[in-house]
């Protein structure tokens, strides 16, 4: 079997090895919140307004794709059209609020003097049998080669103590396009909507090769969890927003028994899922 491994199943083994069992070997569902639709829908347009020409890239025509976007994503996704059950299926305040945001992100970057090389990129490489894989929100590439990877985020910009965990991410998406272009990113953006910050990290060889060792290590853990069954939950602050907090038991719950191929379960490709919808 070919392993992988996303940042987004990469976090939630670090976070929490039990919140990794519950979505890679239980597979239990997470119903889409408010904040996740919102962060969806605005990475959506922001991957469409650029299938404009440069000058028709106005926060006006962002808006306009609201509504297109919502429609879109709805079809796909029904469990989205549910969150609107509690304003009455109205849909004005819902695209007012992703609107607001999409109005931070232009007082940010300029789209009229952006084009990026790709949007939504998957990527994926091999690192000593294990496959590293996930999505890029945006890459720029500078006709001198450098490249910038952009990550949009809806919430807040997060204190130092966790902004970390963000970096993580963008590092193992550097680490892959190491990998599979022979040249280290220039810059790791991270743009904070919910505030209308930016963060920029420059990584260096040094750093990539720590994420290496870190992956290579958090990997060889999760086949140790998978092995031994060891899934003890981690509790923390995050624990307040999991929505598997009723069956942990760290708060009294119990958990579905394990099935019997869990430890094959916990390290099959196909369920080492590649992303979240952005619920931050």
């Amino acid at each position: 079997m070919a392993f992988a491994l996303s940042p987004s199943r990469a976090s939630d083994f670090m976070s929490c090895p039990l919140l990794y069992r519950f979505r890679v070997i239980d597979r239990l569902p997470s119903p889409p919140t408010a904040a996740m639709a919102r962060g969806t829908l605005v990475h959506a347009v922001l991957e469409r307004l650029f299938d404009l020409p440069a000058h028709a890239r106005t926060l006006e025509a962002a808006v306009a794709l609201v509504p297109t976007e919502w429609e879109r994503l709805a079809t796909d996704e029904p469990q989205l059209s549910d969150l609107l059950a509690e304003h009455d299926g109205r849909t004005d305040e819902w695209f007012t609020g992703a609107g607001a945001l999409l109005e931070t992100w232009f007082g940010l970057e300029d789209p009229t003097r952006l084009e990026p090389a790709e949007r939504e990129l998957y990527v994926e490489t091999e690192v000593d049998g294990l496959t590293l894989r996930g999505y890029v929100d945006r890459l720029d590439v500078a006709p001198s080669g450098a490249m910038r990877v952009v990550d949009y985020k809806t919430g807040r910009s997060p204190s130092e103590r966790f902004e970390s965990k963000a970096l993580f991410q963008m590092k193992f998406y550097a680490l892959v396009l190491w990998k599979l272009h022979g040249e280290i990113p220039t810059l790791l953006q991270l743009v904070y909507l919910g505030n209308g910050e930016i963060v920029r990290y420059a990584p260096d060889e040094q750093d990539l090769r720590g994420v290496e060792r870190k992956v290579k290590a958090l990997w060889a853990a999760i086949e140790r969890a998978a092995e031994t069954a060891d899934w003890r939950p981690s509790p923390s602050r995050l624990c307040d927003w999991c929505e598997h907090r009723p069956i942990c038991p760290a708060w009294g719950g119990t958990p579905p028994p394990l099935p019997a191929d869990a430890a094959r379960l916990a390290v099959d490709p196909s369920r080492a899922g590649l992303a979240e919808p952005d619920d931050d």
